[in-house]
This record gives C-alpha cells, sequence and structure tokens, in this order.
C-alpha cells in the first residue's frame, strides 16, 4: 500500500473503506458511512421497520466484509418523520441492533432530527491486521475473477416482491465471514462487495487497478432473476473478488459458492468484456437514474 501518510491515513476516498492507522497500533481501522433514504432505498408501505433497521446495517457491514476486516462497532444518524411512532423506531432498532450485536459491532452513539422524509446514516468502524486490509486496485492481469453466492436475487425481489428473491432483498447477509477467510488464506488480490450491480462494480475494481476484465459464460444466477438483473442489478452484497492464478479457491465457503466468472488482462480500450463484446457499466447510479 505504500508509505504512510501523514496523519496515519492509508487509504483515503475510493474503496469500500477508508483505512486508517494509529501510532503504534498492531491494526488498522477501516472506516465506512452508508445512507438510506425514504423513496430512494425503500418505502414504508412495503418495507417493515424492522426491516430496514436490518437492512441499513447489513449495508454497513458489507463495506467491512469487502475489507476483509472485522466489525468493531457502529454508529447512526436517524431522522424520522410523523410515520415514525414509538412502536416504528422500537422494530428500527430491534433489526439494526440484532444484526449488529450479532456480529460483534455495539452501537455506540449517533444522532437523531426530525425531517419530512425518514433516513438513516450508518458508521461502521472495523479492525484489519496492519497493512493487511483488501484494496480494490490489487488485481493484476493473470488473475481470475469470483462472485460469491448467486446474483440479481435483491433486483428480481424488488420487481416481484415475492418468495425468496423479496426475502433476499429485505435481508441481505454481510459476508463478513468469507471476507476474513479470503484474507486469512491469501486467496484474494483484490475485494469489493457488490452493491451497485456487478457490471458497475466491476467497472470501478479494474480502473482501481489499472486493468481490465474479461468475464466468460453466464454468472450464477438467483432463482427468478432476469440476465439484466444478474448483470446490472444492485444490492446483492456478495463479494467479487479476484484470486492469483495459482490460488486454490474452493468450489464454497460456509456453504456458499464461490464462482469463477472471468479473467483479469491487461489493460485496454474496454475495460469490461462479456464473452467478447463490451459490457457497459449499467448498474445503480443515483445521478444518472
Amino acid at each position: 500500500m505504500g508509505p504512510v501518510p501523514a496523519g496515519g491515513v492509508i487509504v483515503a476516498i475510493g474503496d469500500d473503506c477508508a483505512v486508517y492507522r494509529p501510532q503504534g497500533a498492531k491494526e488498522d481501522l477501516v472506516f465506512t458511512t452508508d445512507m438510506m433514504h425514504e423513496g430512494v432505498h425503500f418505502l414504508m408501505e412495503t418495507h417493515s421497520a424492522r426491516d430496514i433497521g436490518y437492512k441499513a446495517m447489513a449495508r454497513g457491514l458489507s463495506d467491512i466484509a469487502a475489507m476483509g476486516a472485522e466489525p468493531r462497532f457502529a454508529l447512526l444518524s436517524l431522522s424520522l418523520t410523523a410515520k415514525t411512532d414509538a412502536k416504528w423506531v422500537e422494530e428500527f432498532y430491534k433489526g439494526l441492533l440484532d444484526l449488529a450485536l450479532a456480529h460483534g459491532a455495539p452501537l455506540l452513539g449517533g444522532d437523531t432530527a426530525k425531517a419530512s422524509a425518514m433516513s438513516c446514516d450508518v458508521i461502521v468502524c472495523g479492525g484489519v491486521p496492519r497493512g493487511k486490509a483488501l484494496l480494490r486496485s490489487g488485481a493484476v492481469p493473470g488473475d481470475r475473477i469470483f462472485v460469491s453466492g448467486l446474483l440479481g436475487g435483491s433486483a428480481a425481489g424488488l420487481r416481484t416482491k415475492k418468495a425468496d428473491a423479496w426475502k433476499r432483498h429485505l435481508r441481505p447477509k454481510p459476508r463478513l465471514n468469507l471476507g476474513q477467510f479470503l484474507r486469512q488464506k491469501r486467496l484474494a488480490s483484490a475485494l469489493m462487495d457488490l452493491s451497485d450491480g456487478l457490471s458497475t462494480d466491476l467497472h470501478r475494481m479494474v480502473n482501481a487497478s489499472g486493468v481490465s476484465a474479461e468475464l466468460d459464460g453466464l454468472p450464477p444466477l438467483f432463482p427468478g432473476a432476469t440476465l439484466d438483473e444478474v448483470l446490472h442489478g444492485g444490492e446483492d452484497y456478495e463479494l467479487l473478488f479476484t484470486a492469483p492464478r495459482r490460488a486454490k479457491v474452493p468450489a464454497e465457503f460456509e456453504g456458499l459458492p464461490l464462482t469463477r466468472i472471468g479473467s483479469i488482462l491487461k489493460h485496454g480500450k474496454v475495460p469490461v468484456t462479456w464473452n467478447g463484446a463490451p459490457l457497459p457499466a449499467l448498474g445503480w447510479d443515483h445521478f444518472t437514474k
């Protein structure tokens, strides 16, 4: 990662988390912040308070997983409206705290306010052994590209609001154990989570690494998901990683499939190709949708 900048900042803007090294510490601290807004990320009519709280925490924990780190604590800023009565707030906190405490991330504080629409911002701090955080920028030509789990489920759930896909949209599972496993076994050269869609997030990884990527075959589909949802649908919160050619990546981890979907190439004119054709970044973007 190069020399430590003044003030202990190792990684600033551009990765899943910022990385900070306290003076004399044996571990680096990683920090992420993630907002959720009513009408953008959820609807009060379709998403329960407990599901909203759960997902707010899951998004932050997924960023910690993407660094190969372990959660340490969380902070929460929460804006409430006339629709969010005491019962709603209690259910929101149940969803958030159940997941946070299950992964060792106690809520230490934050802020509350009144607003015209409900929103929240979760900050999560994690820890990783000194110099061992996994970044988006580590992919090199010859590496293989992998994803965990099945893709497109969250987008399919948002479209259909039915069955397992809807559950997947409401309750994504942050892959913390997998992120730590990839770091501990030195299997991943680059790592990030899939929050905005495979096509967009893979573009981000290759841009950070200064390489190109070629996908071959069909990425693993969540039952009922369309090809468009698999390639471009967001909020899967699976892990996207690259592994050196000689790394022995298992076919699964704790029952979760790990699927090779392509290869890293030298930097070229086309950042990402799929079966020989350019694959544009058509995932979620707040400023173009």
